[in-house]
């Protein structure tokens, strides 16, 4: 429980695999936010989800916010083995299940062939958020994160 408790090997791993799959969520947050239509069309999808996400309502950046810089700042304070990534991890699991609560059962999007193909992406990214603060709160139990 010290600072000289050595980092397991995969810590490493995890860390540098969760800032590319978060850094992504940050980057499609930007893109999404400053390029709007013209990044979801690239993106490849079609009008009637571009209007679903233009339809968002504002209560909703809350845990989209959340969700993404939560999961980014607990990528990059989890390589930098510090405890608050366990918070931030958390934090971005409250904002994953929010978002999967609203877009699965209080507002669900229509059905495109877009979301046929990746209905199943909230759940995978709930479970991903719940892997890493799971990861990230066991490491710092090991006193492995100061």
């Amino acid at each position: 429980m010290t600072d000289t408790t050595k980092a397991p090997w995969h810590l490493w791993l995890v860390g540098g695999l969760s800032l590319l799959w978060n850094g992504f969520g940050g980057y499609d947050f930007i893109m999404t936010t400053t390029q709007g239509d013209a990044y979801m069309r690239s993106m490849g999808f079609s009008q009637a989800m571009i209007d679903y996400y233009n339809a968002m309502p504002t209560w909703m950046w809350v845990p989209w916010i959340l969700g993404v810089w939560g999961a980014v700042l607990g990528s990059i304070l989890l390589l930098m083995r510090r405890r608050w990534a366990v918070h931030a991890f958390v934090l971005s699991l409250i904002g994953a299940v929010v978002s999967l609560i609203y877009g699965k059962f209080m507002n669900p999007p229509p059905l495109t062939p877009e979301m046929a193909m990746m209905g199943y992406m909230p759940w995978v990214i709930v479970v991903i958020a719940a892997f890493l603060a799971w990861y990230a709160w066991s490491m710092s139990k090991k006193g492995v994160l100061r």
